[in-house]
């Protein structure tokens, strides 16, 4: 048994969007067997251009039952059927999304009509309900009234079940596996089948070819089905706008987030947020108090005149600071990892040498001070990042240059490459920015032992001398 479903609403999103008006036909697979139609008073007032789609205005629903009311009928005719709708993922999430409001739970299998008709009428430009009618001669009475959008759909839903792979497609369809109703309505499962479950970057593209979303994911399927499943407003208003999925191999998860960052600078998706924030960066830096002690400290980078180095996050700052008061017995007093103590106690940096007690002299402080600066002031020169590649025969290769993110490229795995212009020629130039200079910059800190320098360095694809070994 089916129940072939429409609602009209107050078109703001879905958590946000609440019924005006719904229609229910139940149809046996033959004939109509029964119907359940209502307005629906919202409790908010109906947007003008709503009422000027539909008709359906303030004035018209102010008498009307609203859901908690009618959710008894609604409950009872939709039992023990499979929920029909066109783009059906709308539908089912709206009334789902107001049922939960009223405390009513709301789980039923679905078909969408959209995607039905794509796998047994293929070809058409438009699968709208209105273009469909209209190709496939169906009469559509009242457009936009959610009795007339439903029987319309009823008629729709009987020609595809009188096609002769119906009976196939509604069985792969309703396989709970197949994931059918879950794709957005206007892409092809053929794409998403395609898509491969490695690192990279999708892009999801809307009709007229235009990028409305970048995204990078370890796992490419994985994540773009996990789009699917989001239910927030955003995303599901992009699902729907989606027609093609795109995407590109990069192998592991920094040149995909590199890949990324481009992207997103390059078209600016409407979809994209995370990159238009402005992100604050930190640096350290050093100053002599009146006792001569070389003090190393960290503040937003705005408030220094010359950062020793700089970080896009203050968890990595201090984390930084903390590997060189390790590596060089620092003080952890004297590098502000704590504050308003007399002497220094720090639960993860044990090995000061005791200048904070008075047991060690400010010189031999001072020198291994110095030592620490040398390695800030080297991340300044040039290296490159080895990652894993595309393919099983290939290295990924990140370019730094002067202390600045310089690009990417791939270097097939039996090439020796004796000097950095040879390295060169594999690699993509790409312009630096705040998003890709902090991401090098934590992704170089948190994995040393991959940052190869170039100077007095051959590369032959297997060595891993570390920048800071």
């Amino acid at each position: 048994m089916y129940c072939i479903v429409d609602i009209e609403t107050t078109g703001n999103g879905i958590k946000g969007n609440k019924i005006t008006e719904i229609s229910i036909f139940k149809f046996d697979g033959e004939q109509i067997v029964d119907e359940f139609t209502s307005l629906v008073n919202p409790e908010c007032e109906i947007p003008s251009f709503i009422t000027g789609l539909t008709g359906i205005d303030n004035d018209l629903v102010r008498h009307a039952p609203t859901l908690a009311e009618i959710a008894p009928s609604i409950i009872a005719i939709l039992r023990d059927s499979v929920f029909v709708a066109h783009s059906v993922n709308f539908d089912y999430n709206v009334i789902k999304n107001q049922f939960q409001e009223i405390g009513h739970s709301f789980v039923h299998k679905k078909l969408c009509t959209v995607r039905l008709s794509r796998s047994v009428f293929p070809g058409y430009q438009s699968y709208s309900l209105g273009k469909l009618c209209s190709s496939l001669n169906i009469p559509l009475v009242d457009r936009h009234r959610a009795r007339g959008d439903a029987h319309a759909t009823v008629l729709l839903f009987q020609k595809i079940l009188a096609t002769p792979e119906s009976d196939s497609v509604l069985k792969r369809f309703l396989n709970a596996r197949s994931q059918e109703a879950t794709l957005p309505p206007a892409l092809s499962k053929l794409q998403y089948d395609k898509l491969p479950m490695t690192p990279g970057i999708y892009l999801f593209k809307n009709a007229k070819n235009e990028i409305i979303y970048a995204g990078k994911a370890k796992n490419i399927k994985k994540r773009v089905l996990g789009h699917f499943y989001d239910k927030s407003e955003k995303e599901v208003q992009m699902c729907r706008e989606t027609q093609h999925i795109e995407y590109e191999l990069a192998g592991n998860e920094l040149v995909a987030l590199l890949m990324e960052s481009a992207t997103i600078k390059k078209h600016f998706p409407v979809y994209n947020r995370a990159q238009k924030k402005r992100v604050t960066q930190y640096g350290i830096f050093q100053y002599e108090d009146r006792n001569g002690v070389i003090h190393l400290a960290f503040n937003k980078a705005a408030a220094i005149p010359k950062p020793l180095i700089t970080f896009y996050s203050i968890t990595d700052c201090r984390e930084y600071l903390e590997a060189i008061c390790s590596e060089f017995n620092l003080c952890p007093k004297y590098c502000h990892l704590q504050e308003h103590v007399e002497h220094c106690n720090h639960f993860r940096v044990a090995h000061c040498k005791g200048i904070c007690r008075g047991n060690e002299t400010v010189d031999s402080y001072n020198m291994r001070v110095k030592e620490s600066l040398k390695i800030m002031l080297l991340n300044r020169d040039n290296y490159f990042i080895k990652e894993k590649g595309r393919t099983m025969d290939e290295d990924a290769i990140v370019v730094v240059q002067a202390g600045a993110y310089y690009g990417y490229g791939f270097i097939p795995k039996e090439i020796s490459l004796g000097a950095m212009e040879d390295i060169m020629a594999y690699v993509q130039p790409q312009k630096e920015t705040v998003e890709t200079k902090r991401l090098v910059t934590s992704y170089a800190f948190k994995n040393q032992e991959k940052l190869i320098l170039t100077e007095n360095y051959t590369y032959n694809g297997s060595n891993d001398r570390s920048l800071f070994s």
